[in-house]
Order: C-alpha cells, then sequence, then structure tokens
C-alpha cells in the first residue's frame, strides 16, 4: 500500500508538469498574439492619424509604458507564485514622494533613487513576511497594507505637493530625453525587464517561483524554501515599485498624496492580460511587459482617432475579464487532454 501511494505521488508532479509545460506553449503563442495585436493597432491608427507614429509620438507611447511595464514585471514575478500584490500603487506613491521630498532639499538624485528603491523593497518585506511567515492570504494582506500605506502617506504628505521646479534639472531631463526616440526610462526599463526575465530562466530561484505557483505542495516536498521564495518576489516586486516611484517623479515632476492611487488595478490588469496565470506557475515577465504596453497604447490611440478616454477603463477591464476566460478554458482542455494522454497510456500498458 506504501509502494503505490509513493508511485502516485511521483507521477503527480510529472503530470502536473506536462500540464504546465502544455500550457506555457500555449500562453506563449498568446504572447505572439498580443504582440501582433499591439503592432495591428498602431499600424491602423498611423494609417488615421499620420502624426501618430512620428519621433515624438513613439517617445510619448514609450515614455507612457515604462513605469506600467517596470511595476508589471515586478507583479509578474509574485502572481507566478500563486500571489498577489495589490499595495504597488501606494508602494510607488509613497516612494515617489520620499524621493522628492529629498531631492527638493537638494539631495543628489542618485541617492534619491537608491532611497526610493528601499522604501520599495522594505513595503515589499513586509507584504512578504506576512504572507510567507503569517500564512495570511496575499489578497488580505495585501489589500490591508494598500490602505494601511496610503494612510501613511496621506499623513506624511498632507497637502504638499513636489513640482519639477523644486527638482535638479538633471532628474527631470533624465525623466523626458533618451537616445534618438528611445527615451532613457525605456533603455532602464528594458534593462530591468531582461535580468528579472533571465533571472527567472536560469537561476534556481527564478524556477523554484514556477514550482511553487504550479503545485506549493509538491515544491515543499521537494525541498523548496517556500517561504524564502515568496518573500524574495515581494521583496523585488515592493523594490521595483520603489523604483516606478522615482522614475514616475522624473517622468512627470509632480507628485502629491494621491500619486499612485488605483494603479494595482491596472498593473494586475497588464499582468494577467500578458499572459500570466493568476493561479500561479506560468507566464513571463515578457508577456507582462507586453500586456502594460498593450493597455498603455489603448490609452494613447483613443484620443487620437477621436474616441473619448472614458472608454479605457471599460476596455482594460474588458481585456481582464477574457484573458481570465481565455486562461481559465485552456486549462481546462490542457488537463482534458493530458487525462485522456495518460488513459491512453494505460491502455497501451494492459494491452
Amino acid at each position: 500500500m506504501t509502494v503505490t501511494t509513493d508511485q502516485e505521488h511521483r507521477a503527480r508532479p510529472a503530470g502536473g508538469s506536462g500540464s504546465r509545460k502544455l500550457l506555457d506553449t500555449v500562453l506563449k503563442v498568446r504572447e505572439l498574439a498580443i504582440g501582433a495585436v499591439l503592432v495591428v493597432m498602431l499600424l491602423a491608427t498611423q494609417l488615421d492619424n499620420s502624426d501618430f507614429l512620428s519621433q515624438q509620438g513613439i517617445k510619448d507611447l514609450l515614455l507612457n509604458a515604462t513605469i506600467l511595464v517596470l511595476v508589471a514585471v515586478g507583479q509578474a514575478m509574485v502572481v507566478i507564485t500563486r500571489n498577489v500584490d495589490l499595495s504597488v500603487g501606494s508602494t510607488l506613491g509613497i516612494s515617489a514622494f520620499a524621493a522628492g521630498d529629498y531631492l527638493s532639499g537638494g539631495g543628489n538624485p542618485l541617492v534619491a533613487v537608491v532611497l526610493a528603491v528601499l522604501l520599495g523593497a522594505a513595503l515589499g518585506a513586509v507584504n512578504g513576511l506576512l504572507v510567507s511567515l503569517g500564512r495570511v492570504p496575499a489578497l488580505v494582506v495585501t489589500l490591508g497594507t494598500l490602505y494601511i500605506i496610503r494612510g501613511l502617506d496621506s499623513v506624511w504628505v498632507g497637502s504638499r505637493q513636489i513640482t519639477a521646479s523644486q527638482l535638479p534639472s538633471g532628474f527631470a531631463g533624465f525623466g523626458h530625453d533618451g537616445l534618438s526616440v528611445i527615451p532613457y526610462l525605456a533603455l532602464l526599463t528594458a534593462a530591468v525587464l531582461v535580468c528579472v526575465a533571465y533571472y527567472l530562466r536560469a537561476y534556481r530561484g527564478g524556477r523554484d517561483l514556477y514550482a511553487l505557483g504550479s503545485n506549493p505542495e509538491a515544491a515543499r516536498l521537494a525541498g523548496v524554501p517556500v517561504r524564502r521564495r515568496i518573500l524574495t518576489a515581494y521583496v523585488v516586486c515592493g523594490a521595483l515599485a520603489g523604483l516606478a516611484g522615482a522614475l514616475y517623479l522624473a517622468r512627470f515632476g509632480n507628485v502629491d498624496s494621491g500619486t499612485g492611487t488605483g494603479y494595482e488595478l491596472t498593473v494586475v490588469s497588464a499582468v494577467v492580460v500578458g499572459g500570466v496565470a493568476f493561479t500561479g506557475g506560468s507566464g513571463t515577465v515578457y508577456g507582462a511587459a507586453l500586456g502594460a504596453l498593450l493597455l498603455t497604447s489603448i490609452n494613447s490611440v483613443l484620443p487620437s482617432i477621436g474616441v473619448s478616454s472614458v472608454w479605457v477603463q471599460a476596455i482594460d477591464g474588458f481585456l481582464l475579464l477574457l484573458a481570465i476566460a481565455v486562461d481559465r478554458v485552456v486549462a481546462l482542455r490542457v488537463a482534458d487532454l493530458l487525462r485522456k494522454r495518460a488513459a491512453e497510456t494505460r491502455s497501451a500498458r494492459h494491452a
């Protein structure tokens, strides 16, 4: 009886692994589809408005996407572990003001960025500890910290506001300048994206996140340090939200107590639309970046073709529901296909 149970236990990860590999293949195809939709949408808009993809137009598209892409990359790491961080908008806001408050007093821009990153990482660590050690559902924890951080931000900031005139000219210039049509912010975001993607693919810690999201119990039995991996994902997510806050300050030059409000929902939408399964264990940060680029591009496309921007949130919500529905249908189809294969294999062995 014990032998049979052990054999069944060993078989489950293999089946789950096959399911996830097949699901990953399907989701990668979806990433290509998102890229194709993005290209078609931009080209169609260019045909309707010949100035849309001018040098300044391309630069604006990239600038608009960089902040969301950066936060989406961190959020993707958390979602891959079958968790979520709803506090990223609040973390972005308080980190942006912390950097701005330091700079308005004559501080060094590089130190301001490091300060924002460290503050974001500390807030991410709080989330990670509550989820991993406290074993409190991530949705509950991060919903609570969303309001706590926002409340602290409101008390600290009050009616104050950081404006571009209070910032060093070089810091504000970094938020707008670049190499030809490629902004410096986009280059920095691309570097972060590539580094995180490489870590997830090439390092054991990154691969453990996928194993944890696929089957937490199997990952624990296989020796994966579950708590440490969850904590790492949240710390990175918080650090990137903090970095995004500093870049937000450089990009817009204006920060107050309302900065980042509601941003977490857009980030989650970008991640899920980009093919990162909300049930964990599947997807890539490249897909999350594509999802972010698609959502921000829609925000730019609608006004340029004469459609009111009030439709943006409705379209984002529709894409989110569509992505979740596609994930569910694909998961059910993959599971059904694997069951049929397993049945055929068993029949062949008995024959």
